[in-house]
C-alpha cells in the first residue's frame, strides 16, 4: 500500500500524462517561453470559466495580491482590513507596501471574515477590504460588498484556496468567488485545486481601468515597450506553466467534484464522533475543499495528530499562530492583543488528507483512525 499523501499530485498527473508532456514540449519547441501564445490561451481560457472579463497571469499568488493593491492608487498609511487566521502573505503585502493592515476575527464556523467583524474596524483611514475565501468556500460577499459601498472601499478578494467555488447572492444571482469584487486573485501553486507545476498566479476583474493598470504593473509599468507609465514590477507566468494550466483548467470541475464527494465520506465516517466537529457549509456558497478541516477539543488537537503521525497518516494545522501574534506584524497591532474565534481556532483546527484522486484516497484507513483515537480516550 502507497503512502497516504496530503495531496496526491502524482496520481494526478499519471491521469493526464499524454496531454500534459505534450504541451510542455510543444511550448519548449516553440522558445516562447515568457508572455507566449500559451499564456495568452489560459488567460482567454480562465477568462471564460469565471465569466470574468479580464484574467492577467502573473509569477505567483502573493504577486497578485501585491500588484492588486497597488492598482488601487493607496497610500503609505491607508489601512487594510483582512482577516489574522489565513496564510502570510494576505496582510505581508500590505505591509511590504507601507500599508497598514488591520487584523480581523473570523466566523467560528466558516473560518472566513464577516461583516460584524470588520464595520468595527473602519476608520477614516480605511481604503480597502481583503477577504479570504479560506480553505475552498466563499467569504459572505453581498454583505461585504454592501459595507464597501458604504463606506467607498475597495474590495480585493483573496481566492487562492477557492477557485471554482460558486457564491449565490439573495437574488439567486450566481458568481465564481474571485470576479465579485473589484479584484480577485489566486495562486496556481502546485496544492492549489489548479495548480501548475512551478509557480504561477492571477489577477480576476470586470473593469477595464484596473485591469489595464494590473497589466502595466506586472509587466515593469509599461504598455508600451521602454516606455514606463507608472513603477511597476517583474511577474510573468512562465509560458511552460500556462501551458500546464491550460489541460488542468479542463478538469477543475471534476478535481472539485472528487474533492466534494471525499468531503462527503469523511461527513459520514465522523458525523457521529464525540468532540469532533465536521467542517461547516455556508448555505449561500459551494465548498471545494481545498483543505478538509475539523475542530476538536485543544486537549485531544496535538494527541490525536501524534497518533495519526505514529500511523503515518499525514494531518496539517492551518494556521498555528495567528498573523497578530507573528513579531512580523508585531508593530501594527497593541500589546496582548487578541481576537476571541481566532484564539480558538488556532488551538483546535487540523486538516486531513483531501484531493482529486479518491480512489488512491485510503480515507478507509484514516477514518478509522481518528475514530479508534476517539474511542480510546
Amino acid at each position: 500500500m502507497s503512502n497516504i499523501q496530503m495531496v496526491d499530485l502524482k496520481s494526478q498527473y499519471l491521469k493526464i500524462k499524454t496531454q500534459i508532456d505534450r504541451e510542455v514540449l510543444d511550448t519548449i519547441s516553440s522558445t516562447k517561453y515568457i508572455n507566449g501564445p500559451k499564456v495568452h490561451e489560459f488567460s482567454s481560457n480562465l477568462s471564460k470559466y469565471l465569466g470574468c472579463k479580464h484574467v492577467i497571469p502573473c509569477a505567483n499568488g502573493t504577486d497578485a495580491l501585491q500588484i492588486a493593491l497597488m492598482s488601487c492608487n493607496l497610500k503609505p498609511g491607508d489601512e487594510v482590513i483582512c482577516p489574522s487566521f489565513t496564510y502570510v502573505a494576505t496582510a505581508e503585502v500590505v505591509a511590504l507596501l507601507g500599508l497598514k493592515p488591520v487584523m480581523a476575527d473570523v466566523d467560528e464556523n466558516t473560518f472566513n471574515m464577516c461583516v460584524e467583524h470588520i464595520e468595527p474596524l473602519i476608520t477614516s483611514k480605511t481604503k480597502a477590504i481583503v477577504p479570504v475565501h479560506l480553505f475552498g468556500q466563499s467569504t459572505n460577499m453581498e454583505e461585504i460588498l454592501i459595507l464597501a459601498k458604504k463606506h467607498d472601499l475597495f474590495v480585493i478578494e483573496d481566492n487562492a484556496q477557492a477557485i471554482g467555488s460558486n457564491y449565490k447572492f439573495s437574488n439567486g444571482e450566481i458568481k465564481k468567488t474571485g470576479t465579485i469584487g473589484h479584484i480577485g486573485t489566486t495562486s496556481f501553486f502546485p496544492s492549489k485545486n489548479l495548480g501548475c507545476y512551478g509557480d504561477g498566479g492571477a489577477m480576476f476583474t470586470n473593469d477595464d481601468n484596473l485591469a489595464e493598470k494590473m497589466k502595466m504593473i506586472a509587466n515593469h509599468g509599461q504598455n508600451k515597450r521602454y516606455y514606463h507609465k507608472v513603477t511597476g514590477c517583474n511577474s510573468r507566468l512562465d509560458s511552460i506553466q500556462a501551458a500546464i494550466l491550460n489541460v488542468k483548467l479542463k478538469y477543475l470541475d471534476q478535481y472539485n467534484s472528487n474533492r466534494e464527494k471525499m468531503a462527503k465520506t469523511y461527513d459520514i465516517g465522523f458525523g457521529d464522533v464525540e468532540h469532533l466537529s465536521i467542517p461547516f457549509r455556508s448555505p449561500n456558497s459551494t465548498h471545494v475543499f481545498h483543505q478538509y478541516t475539523l475542530k476538536t477539543s485543544t486537549d485531544y488537537r496535538d494527541k490525536l495528530i501524534k497518533y495519526l503521525t505514529e500511523k503515518e497518516i499525514p494531518a496539517m494545522i492551518y494556521y498555528p499562530v495567528p498573523l497578530y501574534r507573528q513579531e512580523a506584524f508585531s508593530s501594527y497591532v497593541p500589546e496582548n492583543f487578541s481576537l476571541d474565534n481566532i484564539e480558538k481556532l488556532c488551538n483546535s483546527v487540523f486538516s486531513l488528507p483531501i484531493h482529486s484522486e479518491k480512489e488512491n484516497s485510503q480515507q478507509e484507513k484514516i477514518i478509522e483512525a481518528v475514530r479508534s483515537f476517539f474511542n480510546s480516550i
